[in-house]
């Protein structure tokens, strides 16, 4: 049956599952491919910097404030107006539940303002979908997801097609290296602070575990990791009255090591143990992917295996509203995609 979709579409997609509030314009040409026209994103990392993490009651409020805001500057950004958008995207899920309703009916009331339809996007395929967006990569190819929230392999087969091949079995890599900087007497975000203090560090001075690396499978795990990180600090502090500015540095760069390593060590074996079908390509997403030292190692990853390696811009590697649209561009030709004024669908 011949698709109805117009040939080039502008879709204006919304993003509120965590800690960003978001709103984009992408315009989706009769290629498939798209065009980001705008992209708005107000963080919240003021807003929870004293309680050590995202609070969701008070990032539910602040979405709920900012939405509005970002979708006006995301239409003035793109040189357009409400009336002109040809559908609205909104993330469904998983998420915040606060934050993730404030999306929702802030898309509904959009979508029934203007008559436009409304598709609901689940997030992590927002992330999953990103290399489309930004580099064309064909199906299918292999996707490393790791966020604050997230670590999983999946097997990218088509806009609508993802198989699982594993992940982490407690703590995502994010929340470790949150957990880890505050360990450490770093500022949060954890992942950049991390990063930057593991620069004068030693990684072989302190012997932190690689956890599941000889085990089969794809699946991992970084909770006793960072419980080791607290057992070295603890002993660290007990031995020279206090945690040295080196100590820091040292227990940084030992942690990240260790997640590198655990990181690059799975990517080969989802490559090794599971039937790619071909795919010849390995792109990354989430937060966590802006690691520079994680985003080296998987690139050699790719090299060994002869497959193209992909890692979006940092702007759309973390959370944001462009994904979300460009992934309802690729869908929206599915069959029950535009039947989120139901309900919120059951995403997770």
């Amino acid at each position: 049956m011949p698709s109805t979709q117009p040939q080039t579409r502008l879709i204006l997609g919304l993003e509120s599952s965590c800690d960003d509030t978001a709103a984009a314009v992408v315009r989706m040409d009769e290629d498939g491919r798209g065009t980001v026209l705008a992209s708005v994103v107000a963080g919240q990392t003021e807003l929870h910097a004293d309680f050590g993490g995202v609070v969701p009651e008070i990032a539910a409020r602040a979405h709920a404030e900012k939405l509005d805001h970002c979708v006006e500057d995301a239409l003035h950004e793109a040189g357009i107006t409400l009336p002109q958008i040809d559908a609205i995207a909104v993330t469904a899920g998983p998420g915040l539940i606060g934050g993730v309703v404030s999306g929702v009916m802030c898309a509904k009331g959009l979508s029934a303002a203007t008559g436009k339809p409304l598709y609901g996007v689940n997030h992590l395929a927002g992330h999953a979908l990103t290399p489309r967006l930004t580099d064309d990569v064909p199906y299918p190819y292999l996707m490393l997801l790791v966020s604050g929230g997230h670590c999983q392999f999946l097997l990218v087969r088509g806009p609508d097609s993802f198989d699982r091949l594993g992940g982490t079995i407690d703590d995502a890599p994010g929340e470790a290296f949150d957990k880890v900087a505050r360990l450490l007497g770093l500022p949060q975000p954890g992942g950049p602070s991390i990063e930057k203090c593991a620069q004068g560090g030693d990684p072989k001075r302190f012997a932190l575990p690689r956890p599941l690396l000889d085990r089969d499978g794809c699946d991992m795990s970084f909770s006793g990791l960072k419980t080791a990180v607290l057992r070295a600090r603890d002993k660290s502090m007990a031995a020279n009255g206090g945690l040295t500015r080196q100590d820091q540095a040292d227990l940084a760069a030992g942690f990240q090591a260790a997640v590198v390593d655990v990181l690059a060590h799975k990517t080969r074996r989802a490559f090794a143990e599971y039937p790619t079908e071909g795919a010849r390509g390995l792109c990354v997403a989430g937060g966590v992917a802006a690691n520079k030292s994680i985003r080296a190692a998987l690139e050699t990853v790719a090299a060994e295996q002869e497959a193209r390696f992909v890692a979006p811009p940092l702007a759309l590697c973390t959370d944001n509203a462009a994904m979300i649209a460009f992934a309802a561009g690729e869908q929206a030709i599915l069959p029950c995609r535009a039947r989120i004024s139901e309900y919120i669908p059951d995403m997770y």
